[in-house]
């Protein structure tokens, strides 16, 4: 990839952003990637293809209250992570690689695993 001169800060950067990013992917192309995300009102995890670049399996917390979960925001949580795991499992994805982002909210995003391990999925 070609850098130019002008603007060369943020054109340093962003390749330097570009390759740590493709690094990370490289050593999981073999395993799918659970990601989890959170909006203001609801959290989300995808298991990505990085290969493909589609999504193989999503739930959400909005999902999970709508199937009945009940608790605190941990516990849907830890649903969600469930529900993917199922979804993975019927898609034929025994195993994925988690892949915590930068989320803050640390405590939720570890219930999504911890769901996603009891529901069959091997992170």
């Amino acid at each position: 990839m070609a850098i130019t001169v002008k603007g060369k800060g943020k054109a340093v950067a962003r390749v330097r952003r570009h390759q740590r990013l493709r690094k990370r992917i490289s050593g999981t192309s073999e395993r799918p990637r659970l990601v989890v995300t959170r909006s203001a009102r609801h959290m989300v995890a995808q298991l990505v293809d990085d290969t493909t670049g589609r999504t193989v399996a999503s739930a959400s917390t909005l999902e999970a209250d709508l199937r009945g979960a009940e608790g605190d925001k941990t516990a849907k949580a830890r649903r969600v992570g469930e529900l993917v795991a199922e979804r993975a499992k019927a898609a034929g994805v025994e195993a994925a690689v988690f892949d915590r982002g930068g989320n803050k909210y640390h405590g939720r995003v570890a219930a999504v695993a911890d769901g996603a391990r009891e529901g069959g999925l091997t992170l």
